[in-house]
């Protein structure tokens, strides 16, 4: 069953959303659209008051020529990585950060620079990017994250393994933080409750599928090539975070 970008999009932003740390206080409708399959101006209206995601999702599709924000492409490469995200240029990046994020407003110019340097040294628009190296949670709650939070932040990946009525038994990878280094640990197994009551849902997560989790929701099923690509940016990103630590 295929989505298309605000649906799919929506999926990611629930999660921080029911938590109150991002967006605006609609969680009920933003579950309701999900679990209906439904969409309308009024969906993207409610995701576009996102103060960090939608910029995100401007941005990208800006460098790549893309009208629309919400096209599924865009949303795929803010979430999970494509190769919309090598067109990033640094000037342009920077600008970004500076006059759609205000990042620089919020962090105070000397941890900027800091986030600066890492422009320099192949930062991409991956979502990854945002929670590893900016630190501070640049939504409602703007307090810093600890290593629990930016595991639960950062979109990560995992395998079903059990499915009991509505829990989920995923095996996923970790983030650790062991002699002032981050890094993606070997797999455990973490229980989930299900979120989520779409047909999607239903019908899709079987055992054995490659699952995206934010914080602790499962969002979509995904390919191999996709858990591939958030490999790839989480662990660029990673680097870039683990030189500055």
């Amino acid at each position: 069953m295929m989505m298309d970008g605000i649906l799919r999009c929506s999926r990611y932003a629930f999660g921080p959303n029911r938590l109150h740390y991002c967006g605006p206080n609609k969680n009920s409708e933003i579950k309701a659209y999900i679990n209906e399959g439904a969409k309308d101006a009024g969906l993207e209206h409610l995701i576009s008051k996102f103060q960090t995601l939608y910029p995100y999702l401007k941005y990208i599709s800006r460098i790549n020529g893309v009208a629309d924000p919400f096209d599924d492409r865009v949303v795929e490469a803010y979430w999970l990585g494509n190769s919309m995200l090598e067109k990033t240029d640094q000037k342009s990046f920077y600008r970004h950060l500076v006059e759609e994020q205000k990042i620089k407003y919020r962090m105070g110019g000397k941890s900027f620079s800091v986030v600066e340097d890492k422009i320099g040294r192949g930062a991409a628009p991956h979502h990854s990017f945002h929670v590893l190296n900016v630190w501070k949670r640049t939504g409602h709650d703007e307090r810093e994250h600890t290593v629990e939070t930016m595991d639960e932040c950062r979109v990560s990946w995992g395998k079903v393994m059990e499915i009991d009525g509505p829990f989920i038994t995923v095996l996923t990878e970790p983030l650790l933080y062991t002699d002032k280094k981050l890094f993606i640990g070997t797999p455990i197994k973490r229980k989930l409750v299900r979120q989520l009551e779409s047909e999607y849902d239903i019908e899709q997560v079987a055992i054995g599928n490659l699952v995206s989790i934010h914080w602790g929701v499962i969002c979509e099923v995904i390919t191999n090539e996709q858990v591939l690509n958030l490999k790839k940016y989480t662990l660029r990103n990673l680097t870039l975070a683990n030189q500055t630590l």
